[in-house]
């Protein structure tokens, strides 16, 4: 692992970034402009090309892409002999991408995971796919993974608005050692060690975020997202200490602070998608609309039969299902949440 000095200043690190979207490319440049040496990789040798000539991220404004990163659609030089790897694609690439990269992966690289999502069949979070594809390729070697997450909208990063996120790990030198790498006066990383509270709550943010997208496409103002937003995280919370959570997660950066930013800004994929479907756009033409991926559709499958299996009652969640199946209409979904018997609010009340 890469030596770092006790006043936390590390020496450069060699930074291979797997993802060429927005925010894979806002990453490289934080990462680039602390001084590391970044290479970006992308499955598009047009895309390589266009950034090369460019060296502009694609979003509005067109933020620099400084020269100094490194652009190739060669695995191998994105991974190996790389000290951190960061995965940034979608969540279903997710497992096919580490499997690529397992083979290059040095024992002493630090892997980390700026994707939030759910895998759709076997439930896994992004950092457990990531660890279980390089558990079968290199059974030998055991890298520390670290999951990414928090209030980020690229929108905002690449521009050098300030945030806050989370390191989480069960490796508490890995966690550390990215929290180093990567704080700067743009970027402060806490961390933790509740890996998969974390990554749970990147993952059903999205989800909420569709429902308060719906609400407004219905015409819905600022008390019902208020409402969603707080019933939500309710939600979240139950779901998250079943499977075994720090409840206190629940309320920090990447649940509270991430729900808030992405339920609340049209820079989000999911609320712009939802209010799509609220004002009655098919799934699909929303998503081709919208023209990136939309996490919450991806890790919906996985929420609502993590909910089921444990017997845990998430109205919100199951509304956006009904609705995204096409089973029952928005405003239908509005009459049966504001239609259920009513509760205390409690911590252990549902909605």
């Amino acid at each position: 692992m890469i030596n770092s000095c006790s006043n936390g200043a590390d020496r450069r690190a060699e930074v291979g970034v797997f993802g060429s979207g927005a925010w894979g490319l806002a990453l490289a440049r934080l990462f680039s402009l602390q001084g590391h040496h970044v290479t970006v990789w992308s499955e598009s040798a047009q895309t390589v090309e266009r950034l090369s000539s460019t060296r502009t991220i694609p979003l509005p404004g067109d933020p620099d892409l400084p020269t100094e990163i490194a652009l190739t659609t060669e695995v191998k030089d994105a991974a190996a002999e790389k000290d951190v790897i960061v995965f940034v694609t979608s969540s279903r690439f997710v497992r096919p991408m580490a499997a690529q990269v397992a083979p290059y992966v040095r024992p002493d690289a630090v892997l980390v995971c700026a994707t939030k999502g759910l895998e759709e069949n076997s439930m896994d979070t992004m950092t457990e796919v990531i660890a279980d594809e390089l558990a079968k390729a290199r059974p030998d070697v055991r890298p520390a993974v670290v999951a990414l997450s928090g209030p980020s909208h690229a929108e905002e990063v690449a521009f050098d608005m300030p945030t806050a996120i989370v390191a989480a790990s069960e490796n508490e030198e890995a966690a550390l050692l990215v929290q180093r790498l990567f704080s700067n006066e743009v970027l402060r990383v806490y961390t933790s060690s509740d890996v998969r509270g974390v990554e749970l709550c990147g993952a059903l943010k999205n989800v909420i975020a569709l429902a308060c997208g719906i609400a407004r496409g219905l015409g819905f103002g600022d008390n019902s997202s208020a409402a969603l937003v707080t019933r939500g995280l309710a939600e979240m919370r139950r779901l998250g200490t079943a499977l075994g959570c720090d409840p206190e997660t629940f309320f920090g950066l990447a649940c509270t602070g991430d729900l808030v930013v992405t339920a609340g800004s049209l820079h989000s994929r999911n609320l712009r998608c939802g209010k799509m479907l609220g004002e009655g756009v098919p799934v699909d033409e929303a998503v081709a609309r919208v023209g990136a991926v939309v996490e919450g559709l991806n890790a919906l499958p996985a929420v609502l039969e993590l909910s089921e299996k444990l017997g845990v009652e998430m109205p919100i969640c199951e509304m956006v299902g009904l609705v995204v199946s096409g089973k029952i209409k928005p405003q239908d979904a509005t009459a049966l949440l504001m239609g259920r018997e009513l509760k205390t609010e409690t911590p252990d009340a549902y909605l």
